[in-house]
């Protein structure tokens, strides 16, 4: 992989800890940008459109999980990676990241080669995503993957791009169960380590934001979108 060619935006308020990972993240290529908090990462985020950030959840000015919100309504940023890092380790938290549009979480202390290793991976699978233009039509409710968007009775309705793709693979296969792992690998892959209740999460919000009871868990196996 080419490092040289991602650009990745580095929001943290402990400069020690920013010194730290830029001069390791250079170091292997990366072109880096850095913010010391939430309102300054949304201002270069939209101004450098990096490829992945790494943000800090407890900064002053404006928090992580805060800034990650206001990105994530951004057009230009719907597809940027993003890697909370927090030296909080409760299951609470990190289920608060991954509903503020997270797509990785990372405990400090860092362990670099640990960091880098998911970082690629994570680059890894955006660079060999697949667009699938098919449009998916289920009763009242039309998927669109070009567009990314959701359309029920009409209403158009946008999803964070995790809770798209796990949408989007339940309803292109009807009344087929997908194992949890099977979710995990398509729509996160494989060498990306996140949470046990991650999807549980995203599928509740998903019921939530769309008003849907298609989206069925069977116990002990995973989901399935039954028609």
């Amino acid at each position: 992989m080419d490092q040289s060619k991602y650009k990745i935006l580095l929001v943290d308020d402990e400069e020690d800890i920013v010194e730290f990972l830029s001069y390791n993240l250079e170091k292997e290529g990366f072109n880096v940008v850095t913010a010391i908090n939430g309102q300054e990462a949304i201002h270069k985020a939209k101004k450098e459109l990096p490829d992945l950030i790494i943000m800090d959840v407890m900064m002053p000015v404006m928090d992580g999980m805060t800034a990650v919100q206001e990105i994530r309504k951004i057009k230009a940023l719907e597809e940027t990676i993003i890697v909370f890092l927090t030296a909080r380790s409760e299951d609470y938290s990190q289920i608060a990241g991954f509903e503020a549009g997270a797509d990785d979480y990372v405990s400090k202390p860092i362990k670099p080669k640990v960091l880098m290793s998911r970082i690629n991976a994570l680059l890894r699978r955006s660079s060999k995503k697949e667009k699938n233009t098919t449009v998916i039509e289920l009763n009242n409710l039309i998927i669109d993957p070009e567009r990314f968007i959701v359309i029920k009775e009409g209403e158009k309705i946008i999803l964070p791009n995790k809770e798209f793709k796990i949408l989007a693979l339940l309803a292109a296969s009807p009344n087929k169960v997908f194992s949890r792992e099977d979710i995990f690998a398509k729509v996160w892959g494989n060498d990306v380590i996140v949470g046990d209740r991650t999807i549980d999460v995203h599928v509740r919000k998903i019921r939530e934001k769309i008003g849907i009871d298609n989206i069925r868990t069977i116990k002990g196996v995973g989901y399935t979108f039954s028609i």
